[in-house]
């Protein structure tokens, strides 16, 4: 079984124009599905993903319930799991927050750029400290962004920052900072913290990526492409390339995710 941890849909309605925004913000990336959930299930059949984390960004605060009620509407079909998301800046996210709980969802996803806050910013307090009464697993985006430039609101040194306020699993994606192994390694790894392993092929150099995975052991580290950015079979490539057994490899590809998400397996 395989457990994708990070991918990206829209509603059908907005795909098109979500999908062809975002890829030129990012520098021209080319998108590997065109945003719907349908493409995202065809493309995981063709690259042998059995279910996918869909992570959910409101990037402005009046998107947050149209957000959850699509992503709860995801976490409907079997072969998806359903993140919400609230912007730091609603005036009701704490409410928000607990009615992502009671749509059954399993977790959240923050994007510090596209949301405009530093994650160990004194103002993220109560939102933390709600997610972590109500339990849901948080998922951030971690390091640079292809979008954006300086400065970076998630470097590993603020996410290490943000940890003492998290009382729930905690995942840092793309590696635990994109761009920024050297100080994953200083800041993060060994650390009570998730990294998802999404954006990687391409991007991270094979050296980086084993002396990750042996210093914050294989036991933290989750399956992720970022699709429609990075197809799941180029994240296999890179896994496949390091010296990590293959029981190692069952707990990277879906036995850590099966665990966080209560999914059995």
């Amino acid at each position: 079984m395989v457990i994708d941890f990070h991918t990206h849909a829209f509603p059908e309605k907005i795909a098109d124009r979500a999908i062809n925004k975002l890829a030129h913000a990012s520098g021209g990336l080319i998108p590997q599905t065109d945003g719907t959930l349908g493409s995202l299930k065809s493309e995981m059949q063709a690259d042998g993903v059995d279910i996918s984390v869909v992570l959910g960004i409101a990037t402005n605060p009046t998107q947050q319930k149209n957000v959850n009620d699509f992503a709860a509407k995801i976490d409907k079909e079997q072969c998806f799991v359903g993140f919400g998301s609230v912007h730091p800046d609603a005036c009701d996210a704490l409410c928000e927050l607990e009615r992502i709980k009671d749509l059954g969802l399993k977790g959240v996803k923050f994007h510090p750029e596209y949301q405009n806050f530093f994650v160990d910013d004194e103002r993220m307090k109560p939102i933390y400290k709600k997610i972590s009464q109500l339990g849901l697993i948080t998922v951030f985006h971690a390091g640079h962004d292809y979008g954006f430039g300086d400065p970076f609101h998630c470097m590993p040194q603020n996410m290490e920052n943000a940890l003492k306020w998290l009382d729930v699993p905690v995942v840092a994606a793309h590696w635990g900072g994109s761009g920024c192994a050297k100080q994953v390694l200083k800041h993060l790894c060994g650390k009570d913290i998730w990294f998802d392993i999404s954006f990687g092929y391409g991007t991270m150099p094979k050296s980086f990526a084993q002396e990750l995975v042996d210093a914050h052991t294989p036991d933290k580290l989750l399956f992720a492409s970022d699709m429609p950015w990075h197809r799941p079979s180029w994240e296999m490539r890179l896994i496949e390339s390091l010296d990590i057994s293959k029981e190692d490899k069952e707990k990277i590809y879906c036995k850590n995710a099966a665990k966080l998400l209560n999914i059995e397996i």
